[in-house]
């Protein structure tokens, strides 16, 4: 029986990247290079943009934060953050998401349109890859999840738990308990099923994560 012992208490919270967020032009344009890096897209064309769904409302959610965080004190800002929240909030419910701002780090991954709820509580770090039909959901308060996290269809985190870096969450899984690093887990509850680690699992694109 795999096991691996944790010491949530020991954790860095700043470690797993989780209180990084937009907080200039040089970030927000590092968070729009490795969302695309996140997608294999090395720029942006008209036709991606306007025929990918799902990087759309990626980059306006991203520009969303940045206006949000850095200059929402002026008010031709806060017009344009109004404007832009708008338009994602209904592109968001026809793709099927709830995504806060703020909740998710660089080099984000949605895979596919579907169901997809995060809670405004929550935090992710960098290089999230997530599946559809998934929720990080509230109960006595929301997961913080920690860098190169990949989050299968259907999987389901609540409450005050962390997941450190590198950890690969497989389809379907149940997660309300602290899951350490650089293992596999899965089922209901979830279990660690494996030593290996998300990206050694092939589960992001090649040269992406350097683990």
């Amino acid at each position: 029986m795999l096991e691996k012992k944790i010491d949530i208490n020991l954790i860095p919270l700043q470690g797993l990247g989780v209180y990084s967020m937009i907080t200039d032009k040089a970030s927000y344009h590092y968070y729009l290079e490795r969302d695309l890096k996140a997608y294999q897209l090395v720029k942006l064309s008209f036709y991606n943009y306007w025929w990918m769904d799902i990087v759309r409302f990626q980059r306006r959610l991203r520009k969303i934060e940045y206006l949000h965080n850095v200059c929402r004190n002026n008010y031709f800002c806060r017009v344009q953050l109004f404007i832009l929240e708008i338009i994602n909030h209904r592109l968001a419910i026809r793709l099927g998401f709830s995504i806060p701002k703020n909740t998710f780090g660089a080099g984000l991954c949605i895979v596919h349109y579907g169901t997809l709820i995060v809670s405004p509580l929550a935090n992710i770090g960098e290089n999230c890859r997530i599946h559809p039909s998934t929720s990080i959901g509230e109960y006595n308060g929301a997961p913080t999840i920690g860098n190169n996290v990949y989050i299968g269809p259907g999987a389901k985190l609540f409450g005050n738990i962390t997941v450190v870096n590198n950890v690969a969450i497989g389809a379907n899984s149940v997660v309300n308990s602290n899951i350490p690093d650089d293992v596999t887990v899965g089922g209901i509850p979830a279990k660690i099923i494996s030593n290996k680690y998300s990206s050694e699992n092939e589960l992001y694109p090649k040269n992406f994560v350097n683990k």
